[in-house]
């Protein structure tokens, strides 16, 4: 009788990684292979198996019931052997390794891509891959060892550094509100061309300001909703900036886009005593998937990053 064949450990771990990922492509990216190898060894734990693994279809890889059984029970191993053979890695000399990191393009175009070169230069070992993207990726399933978000509060299920504060501002050209007049309170904008981030929830800006209005020994914000339209609608601020700077309209931008477009005649804030809410959020954060430990690649990048970022961005022209 024919003995089974013994399963490769790396063959298991490369499982686990297609778990993950959902795609040859990814999978063989995060471990240095080519697509066919990838491919080729998930056929051959198949054959030592004895049963189907993975199920391919047009968009996607997933699991069969006995492939993802394997990868629950393989997992957990895998990822501490990752984390010690990490934190070994770590105590030998200089922060090493590649780091991925993702963030919006604005964000990224204007004033972390000034910021890497020194960083760089600081350590010479670490290598760097950056992602700049709109969208909200799947840090895990992508292989990022990190992300830069602005937010009003990071997942619970996200290890998460606070980086600077940060907060959305109302601006219009100038050239703008000399053809309409500037709005006097935030039920205003419903009547005016409003410049929309392409989101869920972008058709209503919420404000508040503080009323004065006691409430016991506090004192309660007032605070306004306002649905809003406008010719155009966009996925960067920097577009809808550019917009707004050409008066189009009147737009609602990150402070870190608005910065050193304030006065000069450029841009010129709108209802300045009130204050947006809940839209860009009010911190900049560097995000990674929980892990009890964290590269000192990744930490460095991070202390580097709110060293940088620290004061904030400036809204002066």
């Amino acid at each position: 009788m024919k003995t089974p064949a013994t399963p490769s450990f790396a063959d298991l771990h490369l499982l686990t990684v297609l778990a993950e990922t959902r795609s040859y492509t990814q999978a063989a990216r995060r471990l240095g292979i080519s697509k066919a190898s990838a491919s080729g060894r998930v056929a051959e734990l198949e054959r030592a198996a004895g049963v189907p693994l993975v199920r391919r279809t047009t968009r996607s890889v997933v699991l069969t019931q006995a492939g993802q059984q394997l990868v629950e029970d393989t997992r957990a191993p895998f990822e501490r052997i990752a984390q010690s053979f990490a934190g070994i890695r770590d105590l030998a000399g200089s922060p090493r390794g590649l780091v991925r990191l993702t963030a919006p393009v604005a964000l990224g175009r204007q004033h972390l891509a000034s910021l890497l070169p020194a960083f760089l230069a600081r350590y010479p070992e670490i290598r760097l891959e950056l992602d700049l993207n709109d969208r909200f990726v799947n840090l895990a399933q992508e292989g990022f060892d990190l992300a830069i978000r602005h937010t009003q509060a990071p997942p619970d299920t996200h290890v998460a550094w606070a980086l600077c504060p940060s907060r959305s501002v109302l601006v219009a050209a100038a050239s703008y509100l000399r053809q309409a007049e500037a709005p006097a309170h935030p039920s205003d904008l419903a009547r005016h061309a409003c410049l929309l981030y392409l989101r869920d929830g972008g058709q209503s800006w919420s404000f508040e300001r503080m009323s004065g209005q006691k409430v016991g020994r506090r004192t309660e914000p007032e605070r306004v909703a306002v649905a809003v339209n406008g010719p155009l609608k966009a996925n960067n601020s920097e577009v809808l900036r550019q917009a707004v700077l050409d008066g189009l309209g009147i737009g609602l931008l990150p402070d870190f886009t608005a910065t050193g477009h304030l006065g000069a005649n450029e841009l010129v804030q709108v209802l300045p005593q009130w204050r947006p809410l809940g839209f860009f959020g009010d911190a900049i954060y560097a995000i990674r998937p929980w892990s009890p430990q964290v590269p000192r690649a990744v930490q460095c990048l991070v202390d580097h990053l709110r060293e940088q970022l620290a004061p904030g961005f400036s809204l002066a022209g």
